[in-house]
């Protein structure tokens, strides 16, 4: 099992690349949304965070530390966007990175969990675009 989940787990961080690294901006934190989004409406079923939290992760302790791992990776790469975003002047510099990051990670967990579940990608899209609302100050 700690193999599948650390391969599944090097396919979720590497499915988001080159995106992931380079948040930055508005116009980066769009562009990963709509990859979050199209990868995993893509993947429906198949999509590696599914095959990871839902069925490989709850199996074993050493499956669970992968997971954990890669939740505390993927968080802090979210969470180093956020600052450099806030640095940028295009977020809103009164909110934790981190906690915000870990939102944003479990939004992102919650929707790709109804969409294995009903086939719709609508609460994915919802539950990232309130993340985003909440992060990044108004454009103008």
């Amino acid at each position: 099992m700690p193999a599948v989940a650390e391969f599944e787990a090097g396919n979720v961080f590497d499915d988001q690349q080159p995106y992931l690294s380079e948040l930055t901006s508005r116009a980066a934190w769009q562009a990963w949304r709509d990859l979050i989004v199209t990868n995993y409406r893509d993947q429906g079923v198949y999509c590696p965070l599914g095959v990871l939290i839902a069925d490989v992760g709850r199996h074993s302790p050493a499956a669970q530390a992968v997971t954990a791992q890669l939740i505390r990776r993927w968080q802090a790469s979210v969470g180093a966007g956020i600052e450099a975003t806030q640095a940028a002047g295009e977020a809103d510099p009164r909110i934790d990175a981190d906690r915000t990051a870990a939102a944003v990670i479990a939004a992102i967990q919650g929707g790709v969990s109804v969409l294995i579940s009903t086939g719709s990608a609508e609460h994915l899209v919802a539950a990232l675009d309130l993340c985003l609302d909440h992060l990044l100050l108004p454009a103008g």
